[in-house]
């Protein structure tokens, strides 16, 4: 096997969902920190003498203790070259969730064992299975007060329409938390939990097996009682694992553990890594795309600007599909129809870059944007010219007119809208022969208007005026030569274009979309339409 195929093989990208707070932060540190990549885990919403966590880059996810961006991380860890792509649990960033998901190969599902399976999980969950990639849970807190791991289990089963098969299976929860049992080994890890570390430093697990005569002193006999029939009824009457049926997305594995204290940490990448696959091949205009195939592939997922003040750039990022990346080889463009040289491809732990020579199928990269990049787009050998299918953006719910304070700052409010748009955080929306100096903002959640003041602020030194919309539904206009001026419409209905130029109209209500379409014959609308990339 060549070198470079060898490298693909070696090659684990997935991603982590959650809803917020479940942990999904927590367990990405401890993912590095197990990994070596990181000497000491941080705390998201942590004491204030203590660190924020490595993939919360952004200074307003420090200060909120949430995450609002995707984050790419890399790591090696037994001979395994690891790529994790930490997301937003905050549903109002769920658009840039979705897009990180279209990188992945694999998915690890945090849920929170208090709680169980939340909204945000099951809106993630969705886009997991529109993809058919495999799907992995790590059930988290059993350190704290927990439900049933039978009512977790059904509830993961009823509610997202997986089978589940659990890997270990815990032994109490709350202060009665003792370990887990492992399933394969029949051994069983017991937990001490160390409150003054809080979880910074790997922690050591000590394993015995059932037959030990310790267990009755270490567990007490009722939960070892529990145990034996639990693990009786779970090999009777409980899911048969198939390997087959987990790298299809058809089965979950399911792990119990504390995230914070690491505990089941170490067991779950292992088995982790064990269970899921290489890259994966990707569809394209020409078929199929194998990560083995020589001629370098990729696209780009998301673009971020201005990732730390030392860097007033942006950053494109890829998701290399396959082949071998080398620094300085000439791509093809394909959306920008041009050849062109990639020179400074960095991998990034958040903030923090690295300039690489090589980088392989499965491996994210991210390349400086000069502003030619959009979402979606792809990039591949000269040689051999195709595209993959684009990433499309999640129709905005809510709407906010825009405007600099200080109308002196107008470049600047400009260069900041419009770089923030590009990465797909926010939509922008101008009236018909309207300027730049005014725009309607259309979002997903509320709290994108809040990142965005807060950016324009802090990284263009820009301060606005935001007047909030009663507007809920936008819809694009499919008819390519009719002028929105001439249509019959309420006069709440707001009629808008893009900054590619194409014609919308916003509606208060859905009875505002109906009587457009009945007062105006012949009038096609799309939900979608030029919100596709």
């Amino acid at each position: 096997m060549s070198d470079y195929k060898k490298e693909i093989e070696r090659r684990r990208t997935f991603a982590i969902i959650s809803h917020p707070d479940a942990g999904k932060t927590t367990l990405t540190e401890k993912l590095l920190l197990y990994g070596g990549a990181i000497q000491q885990a941080g705390m998201v919403k942590g004491k204030r003498n203590m660190r924020h966590a490595v993939s919360d880059w952004m200074e307003i996810e420090k200060q909120r203790g949430i995450s609002v961006t995707s984050s790419v991380m890399q790591f090696e860890y037994d001979n395994y070259c690891i790529n994790i792509l930490d997301t937003p649990g905050h549903q109002d960033f769920s658009e840039d969730t979705y897009r990180t998901l279209m990188a992945a190969d694999s998915a690890v599902m945090v849920i929170d064992a208090g709680k169980g399976v939340e909204r945000q999980t099951r809106k993630l969950f969705k886009v997991c299975t529109l993809r058919n990639i495999p799907i992995f849970t790590f059930i988290n807190k059993m350190d704290r007060d927990a439900r049933s791991p039978y009512d977790l289990m059904e509830q993961i089963e009823y509610e997202l329409g997986i089978k589940t098969y659990a890997v270990n299976w815990p032994i109490g929860s709350g202060r009665d938390f003792k370990g887990v049992y492992d399933r394969a080994s029949k051994k069983i890890l017991t937990f001490t939990a160390e409150e003054t570390a809080n979880g910074a430093h790997q922690v050591a697990e000590a394993a015995s097996d059932l037959s030990d005569p310790k267990l009755a002193e270490l567990l007490g006999e009722d939960l070892l009682s529990t145990l034996r029939d639990d693990v009786d009824l779970l090999d009777g009457a409980g899911e048969e694992f198939s390997l087959e049926d987990v790298r299809q997305g058809k089965l979950s594995p399911v792990f119990f553990g504390s995230a914070l204290t690491n505990f089941g940490v170490e067991p779950f990448l292992q088995e982790f890594l064990r269970m899921t696959t290489p890259p994966l091949p990707r569809k394209c205009s020409d078929g199929v795309v194998n990560p083995t195939d020589p001629d370098f592939s990729a696209f780009v997922f998301k673009i971020q600007a201005n990732m730390n003040k030392a860097h007033r750039d942006r950053v494109a990022f890829m998701r290399i599909c396959s082949g071998e990346f080398d620094r300085g080889m000439e791509v093809q463009h394909m959306q920008g129809e041009r050849k062109m040289k990639l020179m400074q491809p960095q991998q990034i732990m958040a903030e923090q870059r690295e300039v690489i020579d090589h980088a392989y199928a499965g491996d994210i990269i991210g390349v400086f944007d000069p502003g030619v990049f959009s979402i979606g787009d792809t990039l591949c050998s000269p040689a051999k010219k195709f595209t993959f299918g684009g990433i499309p953006t999640f129709a905005p719910e809510h709407f906010s007119r825009v405007s600099p304070v200080d109308t002196m700052k107008r470049k600047q409010f400009v260069k900041g809208m419009t770089q923030i748009a590009q990465e797909g955080a926010i939509q922008i929306f101008q009236e018909l022969n309207g300027s730049m100096e005014e725009v309607i903002v259309g979002v997903v959640g509320v709290l994108q208007f809040e990142v965005l003041e807060y950016r324009l602020k802090n990284e263009y030194n820009v301060e606005i005026r935001m007047e909030s919309l009663p507007h809920e539904y936008i819809r694009w206009i499919e008819n390519e030569d009719l002028d929105p001026k001439t249509l019959d419409l309420t006069s709440d209905t707001r009629r808008i274009q893009d900054l590619k130029e194409n014609h919308l109209l916003l509606f208060v209500s859905e009875w505002n979309i109906t009587w457009a379409t009945e007062h105006n014959k012949g009038l096609e609308l799309s939900e979608f339409g030029g919100a596709k990339m």
